[in-house]
C-alpha cells in the first residue's frame, strides 16, 4: 500500500476517534437546528416518519450526521443530550429521538463525515441553548426510550408488496429486525427498505398478522394476531411493547 494511502487511513481513524471521544461517560458532538419554530420542517425525513407529531415524537427530535445515522439503523433511538462549553448553553438535559438524516454537504459542513452531529428540531435546540448561537458543542449518550402505548405497525402496499412502518418503539428504540406471520404461514423475515420501513413480497391478504420486533440491544418482543384478518392497506395497528 502506498505511503500516502496509509497516511490518509490513519488520518481518518484519528478524526473518527476525536469525533466520538468520550467525556465522563458522555460522547462529544456538535449541534445546530432546523425545521422552524414549530418544527414542521422536520416531517418526511429519512426514517420514514411522515409526520413526527401524529406519530408521537413531537418536537424533541434530531437529524443525525451519517456516522451516527448509520444508514438508518439509528432511526427511533433516543439520546440524552446537553450543551457543553459554550456561553450560549444552559444546564438543561433533554432526550431526543433520531428521526432524520443530516446529509453530507449540509450548510456549514457540520454533518460531514466523520463528524458526530445533531441537527436538532428548533424547539429542542432552544431547550439547551440560546438560538442566536446557531451552533454549539454538545455531549450525548444513548438511552432507553420511554413510549406511551404499544409498538405501532402502519401497513402499506398492495397484495404482492407489503411495507410496514414500525414506530413508537420503547427500550432501545432502534429496530434491527422485523418478522411477520400470517395465520396460514410461519414466520417470515422482512427486508429493511429504508429508515424503519420493512417489506415482504409474500401474499398475506385475508390473514391475521403477527409481528416480531428485535432492537439493537438484542431484545425481541412478539405481537401475536395484532392485525385481524379483515385488515386493509393504509391502516395502523398497536402491538406489544418492550
Amino acid at each position: 500500500m502506498a505511503a500516502a494511502a496509509i497516511v490518509q487511513i490513519l488520518s481518518v481513524a484519528f478524526w473518527l476517534t476525536i469525533a466520538f471521544q468520550r467525556v465522563d461517560g458522555w460522547n462529544q458532538a456538535h449541534a445546530t437546528y432546523y425545521g422552524g419554530s414549530d418544527a414542521q420542517g422536520t416531517n418526511n425525513g429519512a426514517c420514514g416518519y411522515s409526520n413526527v407529531f401524529s406519530l408521537g415524537y413531537g418536537t424533541m427530535t434530531a437529524a443525525l450526521s451519517s456516522p451516527l445515522f448509520n444508514n438508518g439503523k439509528a432511526c427511533g433511538a433516543c439520546y440524552q443530550i446537553r450543551c457543553a462549553g459554550d456561553s450560549a448553553c444552559n444546564s438543561n438535559v433533554i432526550t431526543v429521538t433520531a428521526t432524520n438524516l443530516c446529509p453530507q454537504g449540509s450548510y456549514g459542513g457540520w454533518c460531514d463525515s466523520p463528524n458526530a452531529h445533531f441537527d436538532l428540531a428548533q424547539p429542542a435546540f432552544n431547550q439547551i441553548a440560546n438560538l442566536v448561537a446557531g451552533h454549539v458543542s454538545l455531549e450525548y449518550q444513548k438511552v432507553n426510550c420511554a413510549r406511551s402505548g404499544g409498538i405501532r405497525f402502519s401497513v402499506q402496499g398492495h397484495t404482492y408488496f407489503i411495507q410496514v412502518l414500525v414506530y413508537n418503539v420503547g427500550g432501545a428504540g432502534d429496530v434491527t429486525a422485523v418478522s411477520i406471520k400470517g395465520s396460514n404461514t410461519g414466520w417470515i423475515s422482512m427486508n429493511n427498505a429504508w429508515g424503519q420501513n420493512w417489506q415482504t413480497g409474500t401474499v398475506l391478504d385475508g390473514q391475521a398478522l403477527s409481528f416480531m420486533v428485535t432492537t439493537s440491544d438484542g431484545r425481541t418482543v412478539t405481537s401475536n394476531n395484532v392485525v385481524g384478518s379483515g385488515w386493509q392497506y393504509g391502516q395502523t395497528f398497536e402491538g406489544s411493547q418492550f
